[in-house]
């Protein structure tokens, strides 16, 4: 965990053995910083939680063709994995800084897929000050189905925490039953919903860039500063 301070950060990961079939891949780490901040993270008030964030690290990994080896590999198979790596999500400097004339009262977090690793990472580190810092915090998370939701048993603890959850369904026809939630693409929900104070608002991104792209284009638009769009790549 040495290195680990900031959600967004990443580790590069490959198999132990040299192997030239094998790519290693970049993972963001998932699990909360293990630093202490203001406000306590979700992570350390939940003490059912199955993982010591002291010492442990956790990843979301999609499956894909290419990476078999890791999602595949058996319980105990030894990786190589890299010191901690980037700079994560700038939030002391660009939310809690002087750096603007306006404060940060409302932040708004976007993922889809397997970019809500860090922003799980955001929330349960207590480092958005959300909680006990009296800022405002929606999430829009997109996903195909209902049931490739990852972290969908820790909403509740996010509302709790001051998160509102949008999960976006992006092919509702593929439910087993009707899905009664939002439907269509996290930008497009976005703009139907528009941004509150967007002067006073920041954002946290993650996930395909088309996404990405797009939300930032209608933040932007909107009047969101420029410098308050975090990425963490």
């Amino acid at each position: 965990m040495e290195g680990y301070l900031i959600p967004g950060q990443y580790v590069q990961m490959k198999p132990s053995i040299e192997d030239e079939d094998n790519k290693p891949i970049f993972l963001a780490i998932a699990s909360p910083p293990p630093t202490k901040t203001d406000e306590s993270s979700i992570a350390e008030e939940d003490e059912d939680d199955e993982y010591d964030t002291s010492t442990t690290m956790e990843f979301l990994i999609k499956k894909t063709d290419t990476n078999t080896w890791i999602t595949s590999a058996p319980l105990a198979t030894p990786l190589a994995i890299s010191q901690v790596m980037g700079t994560g999500f700038s939030i002391a400097n660009d939310f809690d800084g002087l750096k603007y004339d306006f404060p940060c009262q409302n932040i708004l977090l976007f993922a889809n897929g397997s970019g809500i690793a860090p922003i799980r990472a955001a929330i349960e580190s207590g480092q958005l000050k959300i909680k006990n810092g009296g800022r405002s915090c929606r999430l829009y998370y997109g996903i195909t189905s209902p049931s490739d939701m990852p972290y969908a048993d820790r909403f509740a603890r996010w509302e709790e925490a001051g998160v509102a959850v949008v999960p976006v369904v992006s092919r509702p026809e593929e439910c087993k039953m009707v899905w009664p939630g939002r439907t269509g693409y996290v930008q497009s929900v976005l703009e139907e919903d528009g941004v509150p104070i967007p002067r006073n608002s920041g954002a946290l991104v993650c996930g395909v860039r088309g996404m990405a792209e797009s939300v930032r284009d209608v933040l932007g638009k909107s009047g969101v500063l420029e410098g308050r769009i975090l990425t963490n790549f």
